[in-house]
């Protein structure tokens, strides 16, 4: 039997294949590619990787397969985008069960009519559940809600060996076993495939309120987060969105009942009445321009920086950002999270000499934060690691790599320090 037919034994004829030309991850073109319907499947085929002693990519519906470094070795890519059904939703509890090949937009769709929302938005909502938890993926509300650790309460993984795992249940406060949920987010599928997750929910607000006001340079964006920071008022979100010299917008999103976005929007435009009057927009209208807001991808660049700090140092950061950019001779777009501390700066570039020299000196001046590379040509991707120094962690990194994959078998080399 040959190795397509024993993989087409697991998972049936239709799903599975030789891989092609667009299947190239990084450079690396793998062998196949394989599409299983079951926990059961998943587990068969990391059984078979691990007696053949392929290397297998974990993958959804590849909004993140730019991320990370390249990988040493790719036979198979075993794709969880069959996995897509709800497993329960128990709307007194505010908690859903559902398999990883679950695509965000459609348990939103399913979510909205008991009024309820997974407090997620990273800008990608075709992002299957499983690649959210694997890259860790939030968005601006994580100010008010958190991120993928603080809302998932339950896991169900397929290690290397093929064993299946779970950890937590079905309740909130679930202290059973090993938090694996949390082990395993932002893995990147370096430890097991995530096949199914459990998330607590919050109530869809009733109405929601924007105030926007134009900044014109990094004080100005560093003096509105500060008056918004040490007051009472609490947004569900705070966006910067900046072209070249940070001349941009600020954007503070309050969601709630009617009279209570409506007082905290009052309150948020007086304290940043200045040379440049805020707006307030109301319903619909302040839903459609905070899209606008925080949607106005820098991805679209050949490289995306997700720069991380403290925000009391943001204004230092974007300066730092826009002096290596010229320095460097490149253009940059910035939106930024900037109540979480967090910019995506999108780079124009020419040269990958530019790109290298940039992401260092950032990472030399961002000694408190990190610069991970998120999207760049592989030839960038080959000379530096996208991940960054996580220092005295790396060691301790290895030896949980070690446990749960001895052999070496998911993702190699695209994770920290090229684990």
């Amino acid at each position: 039997m040959t190795r397509l037919a024993e993989l087409r034994a697991i998972v049936g004829n239709d799903h599975a294949r030789t891989a092609v030309a667009g299947d190239t991850l990084d450079g690396v073109r793998p062998r196949f590619v394989a599409t299983p319907g079951s926990v059961g499947e998943v587990s068969e085929l990391l059984r078979l990787a691990g007696s053949s002693r392929w290397s297998v990519a974990p993958a959804g519906s590849g909004t993140k397969r730019g991320w990370g470094n390249p990988p040493t070795s790719l036979d198979l890519v075993l794709n969880t985008r069959r996995l897509d059904r709800m497993i329960e939703h128990s709307e007194g509890d505010l908690v859903v069960s559902a398999e990883a090949g679950m695509t965000l937009d459609s348990l939103q769709t399913h979510l909205e009519g008991a009024g309820q929302m997974l407090a997620l938005d990273p800008e990608d909502t075709d992002s299957t559940l499983g690649g959210l938890i694997a890259a860790n993926a939030s968005g601006p509300r994580r100010f008010r809600y958190g991120t993928v650790r603080d809302l998932l309460i339950g896991i169900t993984i397929v290690l290397a060996d093929g064993t299946v795992a779970k950890s937590g249940g079905k309740v909130v406060k679930n202290v059973a076993g090993y938090d694996l949920g949390k082990l395993f987010t932002g893995s990147l599928g370096t430890l097991g495939v995530i096949v199914g997750a459990t998330f607590r929910l919050h109530p869809r607000p009733a109405t929601s309120r924007l105030v926007k006001t134009d900044v014109g340079d990094a004080e100005a964006v560093g003096a509105a987060l500060r008056r918004i920071l040490r007051s009472s008022l609490v947004p569900s979100a705070i966006n910067l969105l900046a072209d070249k010299d940070t001349i941009g917008q600020i954007g503070i999103l309050f969601e709630g009942i009617e009279p209570g976005a409506e007082a905290q929007a009052k309150t948020a435009a007086g304290l940043l009445q200045g040379d440049r009057d805020p707006s307030v927009f109301r319903g619909e209208a302040a839903m459609e321009r905070w899209r606008d807001l925080a949607e106005s991808s820098p991805e679209d660049a050949p490289v995306t920086l997700k720069v991380t700090c403290l925000p009391a140092e943001l204004p230092d950061v974007l300066k730092r950002v826009n002096e290596a950019a010229k320095r460097c001779r490149m253009t940059t777009r910035v939106r930024g999270q900037i109540g979480n501390g967090v910019l995506l700066v999108g780079l124009s570039v020419d040269e990958t000499s530019q790109v290298v020299e940039m992401v260092t000196d950032l990472r030399n001046f961002a000694h408190e934060g990190s610069v991970v590379v998120l999207e760049a040509p592989v030839e960038v991707k080959r000379r530096i690691d996208t991940w960054g120094s996580v220092g005295d962690a790396l060691p301790l990194m290895r030896k949980v790599k070690e446990q749960f994959d001895p052999a070496g078998v998911l993702n190699p080399g695209r994770f920290v320090g090229r684990i």
